[in-house]
């Protein structure tokens, strides 16, 4: 398995926990601080050259996100917070089991509470404070509602396949070449079984 790509800038070097998982494809520049057991995903970018960045254990920073932040200030991911693909965190703060949806944007200053959601392609605006345990959506992003039970326990299960991925990729995942045809018998990854929290609700 590749090392992941770090760089070094005015002498400032990421770290990164032996437990967990930073992508070959991923960028991690400078004052970057990667917990245990996280997980970085293909293409993040991670660019401690200003402020730092620190993702706190068990978080999951999924494909293409940006992080950054402003000089002297820091931008933190607290414990098993959960960032989906594409969104982007400068100079904020993400509370512990917390979770960014997809395209979202979150903004200087700002603070998103213990285990609240951030709903995809929201933009929350400098210096707001999501309320733990809420929903906010919309650009700008507003208080939506108080999270369910059902949604919390969802969040809590997708983040622990997120952490689950990241023992996976330790132990399996090798560069190789692509096959020129479908196997007769080709295997399917085995997974618990964890389905769309829309899909989840119709069914209850």
């Amino acid at each position: 398995m590749k090392p992941p790509r770090v760089y070094a800038i005015d002498g400032v070097v990421p770290v990164v926990d032996p437990s967990a998982y930073v992508h070959p494809s991923a960028v991690l520049i400078g004052d970057v601080i990667v917990g245990p057991g996280c997980y970085v995903g293909p293409c993040a970018s991670l660019r401690g050259d200003f402020g730092r960045l620190i993702l706190m254990a068990g978080v999951n920073v999924q494909d293409t996100c940006v992080i950054h932040s402003f000089p002297d200030h820091d931008t933190v991911i607290n414990e098993n917070g959960h960032i989906g693909h594409g969104a982007v965190l400068h100079c904020c703060t993400i509370g512990r089991n917390a979770l960014v949806g997809m395209n979202a944007v979150v903004m200087d200053n700002a603070v998103v509470g213990e285990n609240a959601f951030v709903a995809a392609c929201s933009f929350v605006k400098a210096g707001m404070q999501v309320p733990p345990a809420t929903l906010v959506a919309g650009t700008p992003a507003k208080v939506v509602r108080p999270l369910t039970e059902q949604e919390m326990a969802w969040k809590v299960q997708g983040t622990g396949i997120y952490q689950n991925l990241t023992r996976r990729c330790l132990a399996t995942m090798v560069e190789t070449d692509a096959l020129a045809a479908v196997e007769a018998d080709r295997k399917r990854i085995v997974m618990p079984e964890i389905v769309p929290l829309s899909e989840q609700k119709q069914r209850s």
